[in-house]
């Protein structure tokens, strides 16, 4: 079954203007002769942050809405709060009433608070006030082709929430860097661990560490690799790197590089270690 959700909407009538901006407009039927189907008001302010006002005097038709006015009011200039940022306010839109020299105000009932976000800009009301009213001389909202529209927003509360940034990047043989590192008299290594020179992937240095003997007592009977990120100081705390990697020791007589005991490892004594690195992602707290 579906449910249908109503959001209540409260209408007044007030002498007392809007506190934070009037929006007046002559000539008000050329919007539409012209085809202007939104009009968007200077910014104001209005605690603490910029707001404007959007118009569209023929209706919202991304809303289906082809026979009132649509008006909302927008937040703007956000860039400056950063990622996760949240701000509850509560509006009060406003049509002044020529004629009698009050305004018509609509908003949420029962003082309900909206909130504003990165993927809520704007609020406000589809179905603000019928055109046929509107147009009407005689209810005062159009007069002469003039009209005054009006706006007033208390702000309650600004959250920002812990946030995070992956970018991801596809795996191709392009985004793949090779790495070639030639040891020299490798059986007679004796420290437990020999690194590489410093390469460069993705604006990171790293190294490959190899331990003759294994990684963990010195003294086992497999050679052990692994990829280090040279310098992990310079990344911030929460800063996250996922990498695609393969480490081998080349074949140096047939080509085939497996990990396995074969003759083709060692030449004249010495070995060839290939890294293949590919940085796929990464993630930045926000």
């Amino acid at each position: 079954m579906l449910k249908l959700l109503l959001t209540a909407i409260s209408r007044s009538i007030s002498h007392v203007p809007p506190a934070h901006f009037l929006l007046k407009i002559h000539e008000f039927s050329s919007l539409v002769e012209n085809e202007l189907e939104i009009y968007e008001s200077l910014e104001f302010d209005a605690g603490g942050h910029k707001w404007k006002l959007v118009v569209y005097p023929n209706g919202n038709e991304n809303k289906n809405v082809n026979d009132h006015i649509s008006l909302y009011l927008e937040m703007v200039d956000t860039s400056s709060l950063g990622f996760g940022w949240e701000v509850y306010a509560i509006f009060r839109l406003f049509v002044l009433d020529q004629n009698k020299d009050e305004f018509l105000i609509l908003q949420d009932a029962m003082g309900k608070e909206r909130r504003f976000h990165g993927l809520k800009l704007e609020w406000g009301f589809d179905q603000f006030i019928p055109l046929e009213e509107f147009n009407d001389a005689s209810n005062g909202y159009l007069v002469d082709d003039t009209c005054v529209f009006g706006a007033e927003v208390l702000v309650k509360e600004r959250n920002k929430c812990k946030g995070e940034c992956l970018s991801m990047t596809k795996l191709t043989s392009a985004s793949i860097y090779k790495h070639v590192w030639k040891i020299e008299n490798f059986s007679k290594l004796e420290a437990k661990r020999h690194e590489s020179e410093v390469f460069i992937v993705r604006d990171q240095k790293w190294k490959i560490q190899l331990h003759p003997k294994g990684i963990k007592s010195g003294t086992g009977s497999h050679v052990s690799m692994s990829l280090a990120l040279v310098d992990s100081s310079t990344i911030t705390p929460g800063f996250k790197i996922y990498v695609h990697f393969t480490l081998r020791i080349r074949d140096q007589v047939r080509g085939k590089h497996k990990e396995a005991k074969k003759t083709g490892f060692l030449v004249n004594g010495g070995c060839m270690v290939e890294a293949e690195v590919a940085v796929l992602g990464i993630s930045n707290p926000l």
